[in-house]
């Protein structure tokens, strides 16, 4: 590994960086808990998003040249129907809330503290807006998944330490899996900071 350093762009400036953000996406989110066996052009599609907000936002993990880290957010009104769709059932202003949309890490750079900077990052330039809340969502697993890895551990604890609270709000979205010949459905509950 050679110098790693963390950068940050927004709106027409990620567009350079969407095909390491899709890249990552799939390195990723094969893993448990997602278990997401998606395609580039999954990827693009979902990025699409991402390509056409002006108020997107990318930090990313260099190590040297290479995309290693990438951590990704937008106003919620800019997000996907899917994710907004809870939160306007809810009776929740979209315009007050920034979408946390993924974070993505090389297992090699786990546990160095990434993890917090890419939050810290988002929540900065969620501020920098005026958004009033930060929310993401992160899939529900079933305790007894058989894929689930014996050393697995659940992020709940880092993301309450960082001021989130689980909801009841929930997301349904369905995606081909590692473990399935068609596209699964799947329960995302959404974790909120109501105070940035």
């Amino acid at each position: 590994m050679s110098e790693q350093k963390l950068i940050t762009c927004r709106g027409a400036e990620i567009h350079p960086y969407l095909d390491a953000a899709a890249r990552l996406r799939l390195t990723v989110f094969r893993e448990f808990p997602y278990l997401y066996d998606g395609t580039f052009a999954n990827e693009q599609e979902y990025l699409a998003h991402y390509a056409q907000s002006e108020q997107a936002f990318f930090a990313l993990l260099l190590d040297g040249a290479e995309v290693v880290g990438i951590s990704t957010g937008l106003p919620m009104i800019d997000a996907d129907e899917s994710f907004q769709a809870p939160f306007v059932a809810n009776g929740l202003p979209l315009e007050d809330i920034f979408y946390l949309g993924e974070s993505c890490l090389l297992s090699d750079y786990r546990g160095r503290g990434w993890g917090h900077a890419f939050f810290d990052k988002r929540e900065e330039f969620a501020r920098s807006l005026g958004s009033r809340k930060t929310a993401f969502c992160s899939v529900l697993r079933a305790e007894s998944h058989p894929l689930k890895p014996r050393d697995y551990r659940s992020n709940e604890l880092f993301w309450q330490k960082r001021g989130y609270q689980p909801t009841s709000m929930i997301a349904e979205l369905s995606w081909q899996q590692v473990d399935a010949a068609e596209p699964v459905s799947n329960q995302l509950t959404f974790w909120v900071r109501d105070e940035l």
